[in-house]
């Protein structure tokens, strides 16, 4: 597969919408980021990286986190994890409030904002430092060691963090949180300012193309955990737009409020697609176009 042609293919067929949607206008470190920005990256089996535009460019991969939060959660503490969390689409906003009460603070899935706070929660409680352990996880995935923290959108969020804070209070009310809220939201606020590059995405994504297995060769998860977060990426993956996502893409895939989309193609590679302007459910315009494109190409997809 010639993926640096494909990628070119790529960048002219969607430049016209490159541009379109609204940065995320609710957290105002990330509402200036310049929405006309573009990048794409594949990463094969093998770990070479192939990209085109700003594919190198870090950006706040914001919810993407939440898929290697998952699997580290999954390593350390096993299915017990789905005690504590579903694995169902919501068909609500990512920040609702609303099925948690129908639903005995149980979040539908680890995708939206609740769920991924029990989430968090879970491995804050095996780990001691899960925002930590979630950055040296993927400064060993990708090979870079500057990846870091953007502090100032992590202040950010935390100031803006009022609906996180209502969900982790009343999933506590339930008893679905172990740890105290406010570490708890601290941890959750920092996990999300994570910068990182199309690059380091596609490559910190890649044990879930190798069906669990790290870059060093090592395993983290089992053939069957793997597809587990597979399956819960392709439907639940891109906030309420996970069936229409599934739909035009047809791969498991996560997007990020930072413009980002990371998706897999179990046992070919992975890649990432970095746009800001965001759609009326939070994902990337240009993005969701782009990877449209990518398996209309290529042919490939797990259906």
């Amino acid at each position: 597969m010639d993926y640096q042609a494909v990628l070119h293919q790529i960048a002219d067929d969607v430049a016209p919408l490159v541009g379109r949607g609204t940065p995320a206008a609710y957290i105002p470190a990330l509402a200036d980021v310049d929405p006309s920005r573009f990048g794409m990256a594949v990463a094969d089996l093998d770990g070479k990286v192939y990209g085109v535009g700003d594919w190198q460019r870090p950006f706040s991969a914001q919810s993407i986190t939440k898929v290697f939060t998952l699997a580290l959660a999954l390593a350390r503490g096993g299915d017990s994890l789905w005690e504590h969390v579903g694995r169902e689409p919501s068909g609500n906003p990512f920040n609702s409030l609303v099925q948690l009460e129908y639903e005995n603070g149980i979040p539908r899935n680890p995708f939206i904002n609740a769920g991924a706070l029990v989430v968090t929660d879970r491995l804050q409680t095996l780990t001691g430092d899960a925002s930590s352990e979630l950055l040296e996880f993927l400064r060993e995935e990708t090979g870079n060691p500057e990846l870091a923290f953007d502090a100032v959108v992590a202040e950010s969020e935390s100031a803006h963090g009022d609906r996180n804070a209502a969900l982790a209070h009343f999933m506590a009310s339930y008893g679905n949180i172990a740890n105290d809220v406010p570490t708890l939201l601290d941890h959750y606020f920092w996990q999300c300012a994570i910068e990182m590059s199309c690059a380091d995405l596609a490559l910190a994504a890649r044990f879930l193309a190798r069906h669990g297995l790290r870059a060093d060769g090592s395993r983290l998860l089992s053939r069957s955990e793997a597809k587990q977060i597979n399956a819960v990426m392709l439907t639940c993956g891109t906030y309420d737009a996970a069936g229409d996502f599934a739909y035009r893409v047809g791969l498991p895939g996560k997007s990020g409020v930072g413009g980002g989309i990371v998706a897999v193609v179990p046992g070919h590679c992975t890649l990432c697609v970095w746009s800001p302007g965001l759609d009326a459910r939070g994902n990337s315009v240009a993005g969701v176009a782009a990877l449209d494109r990518f398996t209309t190409l290529t042919g490939l997809s797990v259906f």
